[in-house]
Protein backbone atom coordinates (compact mmCIF):
# COMPACT_ATOMS: atom_id res chain seq x y z
CA UNK A 1 0.00 0.00 0.00
CA UNK A 2 1.62 3.27 -1.07
CA UNK A 3 1.83 6.22 1.23
CA UNK A 4 -0.48 8.11 -0.18
CA UNK A 5 -3.55 5.34 0.71
CA UNK A 6 -2.52 5.08 3.94
CA UNK A 7 -4.72 7.71 5.05
CA UNK A 8 -7.90 6.52 3.74
CA UNK A 9 -7.68 2.97 6.04
CA UNK A 10 -9.59 3.67 9.09
CA UNK A 11 -7.23 2.99 12.09
CA UNK A 12 -8.84 -0.30 13.71
CA UNK A 13 -9.28 -2.17 10.90
CA UNK A 14 -9.24 -5.50 10.68
CA UNK A 15 -8.35 -6.83 7.06
CA UNK A 16 -5.69 -3.56 5.88
CA UNK A 17 -4.47 -5.34 3.13
CA UNK A 18 -7.45 -6.80 1.56
CA UNK A 19 -9.35 -2.95 1.59
CA UNK A 20 -6.02 -2.08 0.64
CA UNK A 21 -6.46 -3.67 -2.74
CA UNK A 22 -10.13 -2.56 -3.75
CA UNK A 23 -10.42 0.46 -6.24
CA UNK A 24 -10.88 3.60 -4.04
CA UNK A 25 -15.01 3.36 -4.40
CA UNK A 26 -15.15 0.02 -3.81
CA UNK A 27 -12.68 0.32 -0.81
CA UNK A 28 -14.40 3.43 0.28
CA UNK A 29 -17.87 1.82 0.12
CA UNK A 30 -16.43 -1.29 2.02
CA UNK A 31 -15.24 1.02 4.91
CA UNK A 32 -18.06 3.06 4.90
CA UNK A 33 -20.46 -0.39 5.63
CA UNK A 34 -17.15 -1.44 8.17
CA UNK A 35 -17.19 -4.57 6.16
CA UNK A 36 -13.28 -4.50 6.86
CA UNK A 37 -14.21 -5.06 10.50
CA UNK A 38 -15.94 -7.66 11.02
CA UNK A 39 -16.22 -7.89 14.76
CA UNK A 40 -19.34 -5.88 14.27
CA UNK A 41 -21.42 -8.74 12.47
CA UNK A 42 -20.31 -11.02 14.73
CA UNK A 43 -21.40 -9.32 17.95
CA UNK A 44 -24.80 -8.98 16.03
CA UNK A 45 -24.87 -12.13 14.95
CA UNK A 46 -23.92 -14.15 17.91
CA UNK A 47 -27.45 -13.12 20.09
CA UNK A 48 -28.96 -14.39 16.77
CA UNK A 49 -27.95 -17.88 17.48
CA UNK A 50 -28.44 -17.45 21.00
CA UNK A 51 -32.20 -17.24 20.06
CA UNK A 52 -32.12 -19.88 18.00
CA UNK A 53 -29.79 -22.71 20.17
CA UNK A 54 -31.71 -21.93 22.92
CA UNK A 55 -35.35 -22.66 21.53
CA UNK A 56 -33.84 -26.33 21.33
CA UNK A 57 -34.89 -26.97 17.31
CA UNK A 58 -31.50 -27.96 16.69
CA UNK A 59 -28.66 -26.40 14.40
CA UNK A 60 -31.20 -24.39 12.18
CA UNK A 61 -28.25 -23.72 9.54
CA UNK A 62 -30.60 -22.54 6.90
CA UNK A 63 -32.33 -19.96 9.52
CA UNK A 64 -28.51 -19.27 10.95
CA UNK A 65 -27.37 -18.37 7.19
CA UNK A 66 -30.30 -16.31 6.92
CA UNK A 67 -29.46 -14.48 10.00
CA UNK A 68 -26.12 -13.70 9.11
CA UNK A 69 -26.43 -12.57 5.84
CA UNK A 70 -28.74 -9.83 7.73
CA UNK A 71 -26.52 -9.38 10.15
CA UNK A 72 -24.03 -8.61 7.88
CA UNK A 73 -26.30 -6.12 6.01
CA UNK A 74 -28.33 -4.77 8.75
CA UNK A 75 -24.92 -3.85 10.43
CA UNK A 76 -23.56 -2.53 7.22
CA UNK A 77 -26.87 0.26 7.08
CA UNK A 78 -26.47 0.70 10.68
CA UNK A 79 -22.98 2.30 10.31
CA UNK A 80 -23.74 3.86 7.18
CA UNK A 81 -26.76 5.55 8.73
CA UNK A 82 -24.84 6.43 11.96
CA UNK A 83 -21.97 7.87 9.36
CA UNK A 84 -24.28 9.93 7.40
CA UNK A 85 -25.86 11.89 10.70
CA UNK A 86 -21.97 11.70 12.55
CA UNK A 87 -20.19 13.86 9.90
CA UNK A 88 -19.03 16.72 11.28
CA UNK A 89 -18.56 14.93 15.00
CA UNK A 90 -16.24 12.16 12.96
CA UNK A 91 -14.38 14.82 11.34
CA UNK A 92 -13.32 16.14 15.33
CA UNK A 93 -12.30 13.01 16.41
CA UNK A 94 -8.80 11.19 14.81
CA UNK A 95 -9.87 7.73 15.23
CA UNK A 96 -12.74 8.39 13.06
CA UNK A 97 -11.97 11.80 10.62
CA UNK A 98 -11.05 9.54 8.21
CA UNK A 99 -14.11 7.80 7.65
CA UNK A 100 -15.78 8.06 3.80
CA UNK A 101 -18.14 10.74 4.64
CA UNK A 102 -16.36 12.90 7.23
CA UNK A 103 -13.30 13.05 4.96
CA UNK A 104 -15.94 14.07 1.96
CA UNK A 105 -14.41 10.58 -0.27
CA UNK A 106 -18.01 9.57 -0.61
CA UNK A 107 -21.23 12.43 -0.78
CA UNK A 108 -24.14 11.92 1.21
CA UNK A 109 -26.10 11.37 -1.44
CA UNK A 110 -24.21 8.15 -2.40
CA UNK A 111 -23.68 7.57 1.29
CA UNK A 112 -28.00 7.29 1.19
CA UNK A 113 -27.75 4.97 -1.92
CA UNK A 114 -25.75 2.55 -0.61
CA UNK A 115 -28.07 2.49 2.65
CA UNK A 116 -30.68 1.53 0.68
CA UNK A 117 -28.96 -0.80 -1.05
CA UNK A 118 -28.14 -2.66 2.12
CA UNK A 119 -31.35 -2.21 3.77
CA UNK A 120 -32.66 -4.42 0.27
CA UNK A 121 -30.86 -6.89 1.08
CA UNK A 122 -31.56 -6.74 4.75
CA UNK A 123 -35.40 -7.06 3.31
CA UNK A 124 -34.54 -10.20 1.36
CA UNK A 125 -33.58 -11.95 5.10
CA UNK A 126 -37.18 -10.54 6.66
CA UNK A 127 -38.98 -11.73 4.18
CA UNK A 128 -37.72 -15.42 5.39
CA UNK A 129 -39.03 -15.25 8.20
CA UNK A 130 -42.86 -15.91 9.95
CA UNK A 131 -44.84 -12.76 10.63
CA UNK A 132 -44.30 -13.18 14.20
CA UNK A 133 -40.56 -12.46 13.88
CA UNK A 134 -40.84 -10.26 11.09
CA UNK A 135 -43.09 -7.81 13.42
CA UNK A 136 -40.17 -8.25 15.92
CA UNK A 137 -37.56 -7.60 13.44
CA UNK A 138 -39.08 -4.09 12.23
CA UNK A 139 -39.79 -3.21 15.97
CA UNK A 140 -35.63 -2.56 16.18
CA UNK A 141 -35.78 0.65 13.55
CA UNK A 142 -36.58 2.95 15.69
CA UNK A 143 -34.23 1.87 17.79
CA UNK A 144 -31.66 1.93 15.25
CA UNK A 145 -32.67 5.57 13.91
CA UNK A 146 -32.22 7.10 17.46
CA UNK A 147 -29.17 5.18 18.15
CA UNK A 148 -26.52 8.33 16.90
CA UNK A 149 -28.24 10.87 18.93
CA UNK A 150 -27.88 8.55 22.19
CA UNK A 151 -23.93 10.34 22.57
CA UNK A 152 -25.51 13.72 22.63
CA UNK A 153 -28.44 13.11 25.06
CA UNK A 154 -27.02 10.54 27.59
CA UNK A 155 -23.60 9.72 29.20
CA UNK A 156 -24.60 6.04 28.06
CA UNK A 157 -25.31 5.39 24.42
CA UNK A 158 -23.93 2.15 25.32
CA UNK A 159 -27.29 1.16 27.02
CA UNK A 160 -29.00 2.20 23.86
CA UNK A 161 -26.70 0.09 22.46
CA UNK A 162 -27.39 -2.62 24.20
CA UNK A 163 -31.07 -2.94 23.26
CA UNK A 164 -29.97 -2.65 19.19
CA UNK A 165 -26.94 -4.90 19.18
CA UNK A 166 -28.84 -7.76 21.04
CA UNK A 167 -32.56 -7.52 19.35
CA UNK A 168 -31.48 -10.54 16.85
CA UNK A 169 -32.13 -12.72 19.90
CA UNK A 170 -35.78 -12.20 19.90
CA UNK A 171 -36.31 -12.54 16.50
CA UNK A 172 -34.07 -15.56 16.70
CA UNK A 173 -36.24 -16.62 19.55
CA UNK A 174 -39.66 -15.64 18.05
CA UNK A 175 -38.97 -17.36 14.63
CA UNK A 176 -39.42 -21.00 15.96
CA UNK A 177 -41.48 -20.47 19.16
CA UNK A 178 -43.77 -18.13 21.14
CA UNK A 179 -43.44 -19.16 24.69
CA UNK A 180 -41.25 -18.93 27.74
CA UNK A 181 -40.87 -15.73 27.66
CA UNK A 182 -39.72 -14.51 31.23
CA UNK A 183 -36.65 -16.76 30.36
CA UNK A 184 -36.05 -14.93 27.11
CA UNK A 185 -36.39 -11.18 29.12
CA UNK A 186 -33.94 -12.75 31.65
CA UNK A 187 -31.27 -13.83 28.15
CA UNK A 188 -31.95 -10.42 26.50
CA UNK A 189 -31.56 -8.42 29.59
CA UNK A 190 -27.94 -10.16 30.17
CA UNK A 191 -27.37 -9.71 26.33
CA UNK A 192 -27.37 -5.84 26.89
CA UNK A 193 -25.18 -5.47 29.71
CA UNK A 194 -22.67 -7.62 27.48
CA UNK A 195 -22.97 -5.11 25.19
CA UNK A 196 -22.47 -2.18 27.61
CA UNK A 197 -19.44 -3.77 29.00
CA UNK A 198 -17.64 -4.29 25.67
CA UNK A 199 -18.67 -1.35 24.32
CA UNK A 200 -17.69 0.77 27.00
CA UNK A 201 -14.14 -0.84 26.54
CA UNK A 202 -14.30 0.46 23.26
CA UNK A 203 -15.37 3.67 24.02
CA UNK A 204 -11.93 3.66 26.11
CA UNK A 205 -9.74 4.73 22.64
CA UNK A 206 -11.87 7.61 22.35
CA UNK A 207 -11.99 9.67 25.72
CA UNK A 208 -9.86 12.09 24.93
CA UNK A 209 -11.15 13.23 21.61
CA UNK A 210 -14.77 13.08 22.88
CA UNK A 211 -14.59 15.42 25.64
CA UNK A 212 -13.21 17.85 23.73
CA UNK A 213 -15.93 17.84 20.94
CA UNK A 214 -18.41 17.00 23.57
CA UNK A 215 -19.41 13.37 22.67
CA UNK A 216 -20.69 11.19 26.09
CA UNK A 217 -19.86 7.48 26.64
CA UNK A 218 -19.80 5.44 29.22
CA UNK A 219 -16.31 5.19 29.44
CA UNK A 220 -16.10 8.68 30.32
CA UNK A 221 -18.88 9.12 32.68
CA UNK A 222 -17.29 5.64 34.57
CA UNK A 223 -13.54 7.92 34.94
CA UNK A 224 -11.48 6.03 36.80
CA UNK A 225 -13.92 3.24 37.56
CA UNK A 226 -13.66 1.49 34.32
CA UNK A 227 -12.64 -1.88 35.31
CA UNK A 228 -14.90 -1.25 37.87
CA UNK A 229 -17.92 -0.56 35.75
CA UNK A 230 -17.16 -3.01 33.75
CA UNK A 231 -17.02 -5.98 35.82
CA UNK A 232 -20.46 -5.20 37.24
CA UNK A 233 -22.12 -5.52 33.72
CA UNK A 234 -20.32 -8.30 32.73
CA UNK A 235 -21.60 -9.93 36.40
CA UNK A 236 -24.67 -8.62 35.70
CA UNK A 237 -24.75 -10.56 31.99
CA UNK A 238 -23.78 -14.05 33.39
CA UNK A 239 -26.39 -13.34 36.35
CA UNK A 240 -28.88 -13.44 34.17
CA UNK A 241 -28.00 -15.44 31.29
CA UNK A 242 -27.91 -18.02 34.41
CA UNK A 243 -31.64 -16.94 35.23
CA UNK A 244 -32.69 -17.32 31.64
CA UNK A 245 -31.19 -20.82 31.47
CA UNK A 246 -32.28 -21.88 35.26
CA UNK A 247 -35.79 -20.10 34.41
CA UNK A 248 -35.79 -22.32 30.72
CA UNK A 249 -34.41 -25.60 32.38
CA UNK A 250 -33.78 -25.73 36.21
CA UNK A 251 -30.94 -28.07 36.20
CA UNK A 252 -28.05 -26.62 38.56
CA UNK A 253 -25.55 -28.73 35.69
CA UNK A 254 -26.83 -27.13 33.13
CA UNK A 255 -25.73 -23.65 34.45
CA UNK A 256 -21.99 -24.91 34.13
CA UNK A 257 -22.30 -24.40 30.29
CA UNK A 258 -21.69 -20.65 31.05
CA UNK A 259 -18.58 -21.28 32.89
CA UNK A 260 -16.30 -20.91 29.68
CA UNK A 261 -18.19 -17.09 28.73
CA UNK A 262 -17.81 -16.13 32.44
CA UNK A 263 -13.85 -16.93 32.37
CA UNK A 264 -13.53 -15.22 29.25
CA UNK A 265 -15.19 -12.36 30.76
CA UNK A 266 -12.90 -12.31 33.87
CA UNK A 267 -9.72 -12.36 31.54
CA UNK A 268 -11.01 -9.24 29.80
CA UNK A 269 -11.50 -7.63 32.95
CA UNK A 270 -8.50 -8.50 34.28
CA UNK A 271 -5.92 -7.97 31.56
CA UNK A 272 -7.70 -4.64 30.88
CA UNK A 273 -5.22 -1.65 30.44
CA UNK A 274 -6.20 1.71 29.90
CA UNK A 275 -2.60 2.51 29.24
CA UNK A 276 -1.90 0.38 26.25
CA UNK A 277 -3.62 2.25 23.07
CA UNK A 278 -4.18 -1.47 21.65
CA UNK A 279 -5.59 -2.91 24.74
CA UNK A 280 -9.39 -1.94 24.82
CA UNK A 281 -9.34 -2.44 21.29
CA UNK A 282 -8.14 -6.28 21.47
CA UNK A 283 -10.31 -7.04 24.50
CA UNK A 284 -13.29 -5.64 22.41
CA UNK A 285 -12.54 -7.60 19.47
CA UNK A 286 -12.09 -10.88 21.88
CA UNK A 287 -15.96 -10.68 22.52
CA UNK A 288 -16.32 -12.72 19.68
CA UNK A 289 -15.11 -15.61 21.51
CA UNK A 290 -17.59 -14.86 24.39
CA UNK A 291 -20.60 -14.63 21.95
CA UNK A 292 -19.46 -18.02 20.50
CA UNK A 293 -19.01 -19.52 24.35
CA UNK A 294 -22.67 -18.63 25.40
CA UNK A 295 -24.24 -19.67 21.68
CA UNK A 296 -22.60 -23.08 22.78
CA UNK A 297 -24.13 -22.69 26.33
CA UNK A 298 -27.51 -21.95 24.38
CA UNK A 299 -27.19 -25.17 22.32
CA UNK A 300 -26.48 -27.32 25.19
CA UNK A 301 -28.95 -25.91 27.19
CA UNK A 302 -31.94 -26.03 24.70
CA UNK A 303 -31.01 -29.58 22.95
CA UNK A 304 -29.87 -31.71 25.94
Amino acid sequence: MSDSAAPEIVPDSEHRGLVARLPQLPRDLAQLARFDRPIGWWLLFWPCVWGVWLTGAGWQWALLGWLLLGSIAMRGAGCVYNDIVDAKLDRKVSRTASRPVASGRVSKKLAWSWLLALCLAGLVVLLQLRPLAQIVALASLALVAAYPFMKRITWWPQAWLGMVFTWGLLVGWTQLRADNWDALVAMYAGAALWVIGYDTIYAMQDREDDALVGIRSSALRLGGHIKGGVTLFYTGAVALWALAFWLYRADWIALLALLPAAGHLLWQVATLDGEDPGNPLERFRSNRWTGAFVAAACFVVGNA
